[in-house]
């Protein structure tokens, strides 16, 4: 039997980092099993657009003036595949990001048995609100990022919590993008702390699976013989570069998985703290009990 994890309760630093995981080991397979039914035609779709991206741009690099094959030499279709892979990347992310935090929803609310029925539902259904506080999060930390450094860290505080305000208490954008700033506000810094955690074990993890393609495409254009050929910057339109940069950023997207639960717990930390709903629930519960 899997033991229940309580997200409604307060956790200190270690114990978030060690409930994410434990949530992500418990529920590996029913978990995955949504994720790929729900948000996977959209991560092949990124993937393919990727792929084409790659080419296009990889393309440009190619310095054999014998060829005779243009096609990633116009602007217009070096424009086309960038909109396609953007647009791409971010319908699978909204994608995976509502079916990972609806899905935490479901085990909540069912205590601890997914209607994986009910999350497709809900995610279809809250697709738009979804995707608009997505790109606000964006623009957002974008815009921190364009003014200054020290901005940025305190926009990540309240952005990572925005989303999980939308699906836990079924709020409009607009009202989840606002509270996320008084939610995190007598909490800051603990806060940005675990973030950072999570961002760095992301960034490690995902480093080590970017090692291959960088491997290949140094020894492809020798640069570690010393004897860098201009004539081998095709790399980035060589079959094997883009096998190996799509695997790449498919771990990386299966990574960021962690963040999202992440979020979800950091969400749960900082209501408990502040509004003490779960302890109240769990209050009311025994009273019934009682009765």
């Amino acid at each position: 039997m899997k033991s229940y994890i309580e997200f409604k309760k307060q956790r200190e630093f270690g114990e978030l980092l060690a409930d994410t995981f434990a949530f992500i080991r418990n529920e590996f397979k029913p978990f995955f099993g949504a994720i790929i039914k729900i948000s996977g035609p959209f991560v092949a779709l990124f993937l393919f657009a990727m792929v084409f991206y790659t080419y296009i741009v990889g393309d440009m690099f190619n310095f054999d003036l014998m060829q005779t094959n243009q096609f990633g030499s116009s602007p217009l279709k070096l424009i086309v595949a960038y909109v396609a892979y953007f647009g791409a990347a971010i319908l699978a992310y909204t994608f995976t990001t509502s079916t990972v935090l609806y899905y935490i929803k479901s085990y909540i609310d069912n205590n601890g048995i997914v209607n994986q029925e009910e999350v497709k539902q809900q995610v279809y259904k809250n697709f738009w609100n979804f995707l608009g506080l997505s790109i606000l999060k964006g623009l957002t930390i974008i815009i921190a990022m364009i003014i200054c450094c020290l901005p940025v860290f305190y926009a990540v505080v309240p952005m990572m919590v925005t989303l999980p305000i939308l699906v836990f208490e079924k709020s409009n954008a607009s009202d989840a993008y606002s509270k996320s700033y008084s939610l995190i506000k007598d909490e800051f810094w603990i806060t940005l702390a675990t973030i950072i955690v999570f961002l760095i074990i992301y960034w490690v993890v995902s480093s080590v699976f970017a090692i291959p393609t960088v491997i290949y495409t140094y020894a492809k254009m020798g640069i570690f013989s010393g004897e860098i050929d201009p004539g081998n910057f095709d790399t980035f339109v060589d079959p094997v570069y883009i096998l190996l940069n799509v695997l790449s950023t498919f771990f990386q997207y299966i990574l960021n998985i962690i963040t999202i639960v992440g979020s979800a717990f950091i969400y749960f930390n900082l209501n408990e703290r502040k509004y003490f709903s779960g302890t109240l629930e769990r209050i009311e519960s025994l009273g019934k009990l009682e009765d």
